[in-house]
C-alpha cells in the first residue's frame, strides 16, 4: 500500500462529504490528529477501520487500499443525465415536428453563466437549461437547504415553471449544488410564446441555519419567438 497515496484519499473521501478531521475523528472514535497522520501518509488506521470507512462511504476495500476509484461513474452519471435529457429534446421534436426554431438562452448577469435553449412551434414550446455555474465573489457558505426555481414574468405577475431543490443533512455550497441543476420542461405552451429578454429567470434562494441568501438570474434570449 502507497500510505501518501492512502492518505490522500482519505482527505478527498472526507472533503467531499464536508467533514471536518475532527467530525471525520469522532465518527471512527480517534483523534483529530489521528486523522492528520492518516491524511499525512504517516500513519493508517487498521483493518477494521479501514473496513468502516469502506462501508460507510460505499468504497470498497481495493479501492481505499489503491487510493483511488476503481472506475468514473459517478463523474460519468452528470453527463449521462445530460445526454437523456437532449436526446428527449430530439425525440419532443422528432414526434411533434412543425417547423421547429431554436434560440439560445444565456444568463443576464455577470455573475452567473448558463447554456439554454428554447424550442418553439405555433402549438408548442420547449425550454432547457444546464450548466449553471456562479463565476461572482467567492464564498465558502454552505446551506442545509436550497432551491433553484425557474419563473415567467407576465407585467407584475411571476409564474412558477419548475424548480430543482436540496434539503440533505449534510451541507452544500452554491457551486457542488448548481452543478447538479438542470431544467427541462418539453411541454412548456399550447402555443407560442412571444419571449423577451428577462421574461425568464431563475431564482435561487439558499438557507443556513435560518439565513436565507437569494440570486436572481435574469435570462437572455438571442432573439424573440415568432408566431
Amino acid at each position: 500500500m502507497d500510505q501518501e497515496k492512502f492518505g490522500k484519499f482519505i482527505k478527498e473521501i472526507r472533503k467531499k462529504n464536508n467533514l471536518t478531521q475532527k467530525e471525520f475523528a469522532d465518527k471512527y472514535n480517534v483523534t483529530y490528529q489521528a486523522v492528520s497522520k492518516w491524511e499525512n501518509g504517516k500513519n493508517i488506521p487498521d483493518i477494521s477501520l479501514i473496513k468502516k470507512i469502506s462501508e460507510d462511504f460505499n468504497i470498497s476495500m481495493e479501492e481505499l487500499y489503491n487510493g483511488e476509484y476503481k472506475n468514473k461513474k459517478k463523474n460519468i452519471l452528470p453527463f449521462v443525465i445530460i445526454i437523456l435529457i437532449i436526446i428527449g429534446i430530439v425525440l419532443f421534436v422528432i414526434f411533434h415536428n412543425d417547423d421547429f426554431k431554436f434560440q439560445t438562452l444565456s444568463a443576464n448577469c455577470q455573475n452567473f453563466t448558463i447554456s439554454g435553449s428554447v424550442a418553439y412551434n405555433s402549438k408548442k414550446s420547449a425550454i432547457y437549461i444546464s450548466n449553471i455555474e456562479y463565476c461572482g465573489k467567492k464564498s465558502e457558505e454552505k446551506y442545509n437547504k436550497i432551491e433553484c426555481t425557474l419563473y415567467e414574468v407576465n407585467g407584475d405577475t411571476e409564474r412558477k415553471i419548475s424548480s430543482y431543490r436540496y434539503n440533505k443533512n449534510e451541507k452544500i455550497s452554491l457551486d457542488e449544488f448548481l452543478k447538479q441543476v438542470t431544467f427541462a420542461i418539453d411541454d412548456y405552451e399550447n402555443t407560442c410564446k412571444v419571449y423577451k429578454d428577462n421574461t425568464l429567470f431563475l431564482k435561487v434562494n439558499g438557507n443556513n441555519e435560518g439565513k436565507t441568501t437569494t440570486y436572481e438570474v435574469p435570462l437572455k434570449i438571442d432573439s424573440s419567438c415568432k408566431k
